[in-house]
């Protein structure tokens, strides 16, 4: 089932993560929360669940993928390069910037929930 969390809180009780830092030190599997510009759209993985990608850049100028489950949450319909927005998701280490997963909840209950926030709406 999709979930579409509504509006933002106007004060998020998270803090955004250095993921700069997980990346130099290839620390994986962290939760995270953070924010960036999408830089790429990438076509959907549709590999055992389907995945809605893009590549967005963080503060620090390092580029992560996010891949987020459109089986389970909303995709964004009309992101687009230049866009901003926020996640919170687990952060898994690659040589290329890392990937975001887990921007939805867990149906099982056995995972962090995790969401994407774009244009004053949280996907999760």
């Amino acid at each position: 089932m999709s979930t579409t969390l509504g509006p933002t809180p106007a004060h998020p009780s998270t803090v955004e993560t250095n993921i700069q830092q997980l990346f130099d030190t290839q620390t994986t599997d962290v939760e995270v929360t953070g924010s960036g510009i999408v830089t790429r759209l990438l076509s959907d993985d549709s590999e055992g669940d389907r995945h809605q990608r893009f590549i967005v850049e963080v503060r620090s100028g390092l580029t992560v993928l996010i891949a987020h489950n459109i089986d389970i949450a909303p995709r964004l319909e009309g992101v687009a390069v230049g866009d901003q927005l926020k996640f919170h998701g687990e952060y898994a280490y690659s040589d290329q910037g890392g990937t975001i997963h887990w921007t939805h909840h867990d149906p099982d209950g056995s995972h962090e929930a995790g969401w994407l926030e774009w244009k004053g709406q949280r996907y999760g």
